[in-house]
């Protein structure tokens, strides 16, 4: 796994060591400031790459919802 320092994605990691889980998306919502983000962990370089795909699928599908 390629390191991210990000206190985001580390919360994602923690979620999936405490779950189980060998990928794990997030996404976020605030309607006070009318934002909307994606956050992605994979346990590997190749989970990572494929997580952060689905992560911009979910993202897209979100916005599009709103």
């Amino acid at each position: 796994m390629a390191w991210n320092p990000s206190p985001k994605v580390a919360s994602a990691r923690e979620y999936g060591k405490k779950f189980g889980a060998d990928q794990v998306i997030i996404i976020a919502i605030d309607n006070r400031k009318e934002t909307i983000e994606a956050v992605s962990y994979g346990e590997t370089r190749q989970l990572c790459a494929e997580t952060k795909s689905l992560a911009d699928v979910a993202y897209k599908a979100v916005c599009d919802a709103l």
